[in-house]
Formats: structure tokens, sequence, C-alpha cells
């Protein structure tokens, strides 16, 4: 299997196609599986369409260390020199805003061509006096008390409002249901738990401006664990040339649940 060591790390990757380079960067736990609707969809489109597991996550080495923003953008960067990408275009759903966030501040954008980021998580989640509007510590100790208490069940509980469940457009199948948690079982609990915090703790409001490529941000209207106001909302005003696109009735899989109109989004984005 296809390997990329950095900091003595493997990091597991796929690489299908030829054309205009799209690297693909999972959220909190999934792994690089969880991005199979978009892949294969666009190769079939003509383009090069790179996923990696990040560290802890899928088949990637679980050091125990590293699940920090920082970290994770510097993983980032040898992905894409590893593999030579130039002007790739960047597709990060949900934390997966904060690595590539983390990733233009600390390595520039002369790699880039443009980002998309789907349900970001950026710029900030936990309240403060400057971000009065985000989540209280007590929902995160809350997160990470379940995860340790039980893991697959926490999950099992969270999936199907993650996949639009009593939105319109039907339910999620219980197959897609127990596959999306599969994915997130791969992940170590100590990496689950540690992805947990690192989204948390880090305010990334200051960096936002280092994202200096056209961006598109596209989040659902009805995603309820991630509300779109303090989400995606803000990073659309702090990113130079960002434009935010709202699903209406999608939660915050909406890579999932609304795959087809996305990868039509994706497509007219990209350049062949």
């Amino acid at each position: 299997m296809p390997y990329i060591e950095t900091d003595n790390t493997r990091l597991f990757y796929y690489d299908w196609g030829t054309g205009q380079p799209v690297l693909f960067v999972h959220g909190w736990a999934v792994g690089a599986k969880i991005w199979e609707y978009q892949t294969t969809a666009l190769v079939e489109d003509g383009l090069r369409c790179i996923a990696y597991d990040q560290r802890g996550c899928g088949r990637s080495d679980d050091p125990g260390t590293g699940c920090d923003y920082s970290t994770l953008a510097d993983d980032l960067a040898a992905v894409i020199d590893h593999l030579d990408l130039p002007s790739v275009v960047l597709v990060g759903h949900s934390m997966a805003g904060g690595v590539i966030t983390r990733y233009f501040h600390r390595h520039g954008a002369h790699q880039i061509d443009r980002a998309v980021l789907i349900a970001t998580t950026t710029p900030g989640l936990r309240r403060s006096p400057e971000n009065p509007n985000g989540f209280d510590q007590s929902v995160f100790d809350s997160v990470i008390a379940r995860l340790k208490q039980d893991r697959p069940q926490y999950l099992m509980d969270l999936a199907p409002a993650f996949l639009g469940a009593g939105l319109p457009g039907g339910a999620p199948s219980p197959t897609m249901t127990q596959w999306v948690v599969q994915l997130a079982l791969e992940a170590s609990p100590r990496a689950t738990i540690a992805l947990v915090q690192t989204n948390a703790e880090t305010d990334l409001r200051a960096e936002m401006t280092s994202i200096t490529v056209p961006t598109l941000l596209i989040h659902g209207d009805s995603d309820s664990g991630n509300p779109i106001e303090f989400t995606s909302r803000k990073s659309a005003e702090m990113i130079p040339n960002a434009t935010l696109k709202v699903y209406e009735n999608a939660p915050h899989g909406l890579f999932l649940s609304h795959k087809e109109r996305l990868n039509s989004d994706l497509l007219a984005l990209i350049p062949k």
C-alpha cells in the first residue's frame, strides 16, 4: 500500500486518475474512505483525486502524538511535497478546515490553486469573550467523557444527525449509518479524543487571512452540531477571496447526503 513518511509517522494515501490534482482532507476520525462518493465521481470526469488518512486515523500510523493543527498541517505539506502537486485544489471537511487554514499560515499558498471548505469548524468553536456564540467547554468535556465511556455507542448516536436523519430528503439507510460509524471506529481512541481537544481549543481567527487563494465555503443550513452562523459565515467574512454557498436542509455530512449537488459544484469550480 502507498505510504508517505513524515517524522517517523507513515500516512496512507490513494492517488487515482490524471489531470488537475484535487487533494481531499477528511474531518474528525473518519479517514480517507469517507470521500468515496467524491473521488470516484471526479476521477470519472477527468480529474486526479488524492485522499489520505490523517495520523491516528484509518490506515495511517498512530504515534500517539501530533493531533494538533500545526503537526496535521505539516503532514498535509508532506503529502503535497511527496506527490509534487503543483496548483493543487484542496478540499476539506469539518475540522479539516482548521488543518487547511494552519497549512496556509505555515506553508503559504504558492502550491495551491484554490480551496473548498465543507462544513468547516473554523474560525473557532469554543465560547469566549471574542466568540460569544460558541459552545461552552462543557460540551466538549461531555463528548470526551462519552468517548471514554462507550466510544462505539457515542458514534452510533451521532451518525444519524450527521447524515441528515429527520430532514427533508429521507433518512440515511442503516447500512450507510453503520459504515460511517465503522470508519470512525478505525481511528485510534487516543487520536479521536485529541482531535476533539484540538478542535475545541484552537482559535484560528488571526490566521484566516492566510488563505489567499479563491475559496468556496459550502455549509448546510441544518447543520445542528456545527452551526453555519459562527463557522462558515464567519470564515467567509475573514477569508479575502471567499464565496459562501448554503445548502438548504443539509446536515454536517452533506458530502454524503447531498453528494450529487456537491460533486456538481466541485466540477464546476475545478479547472480541468
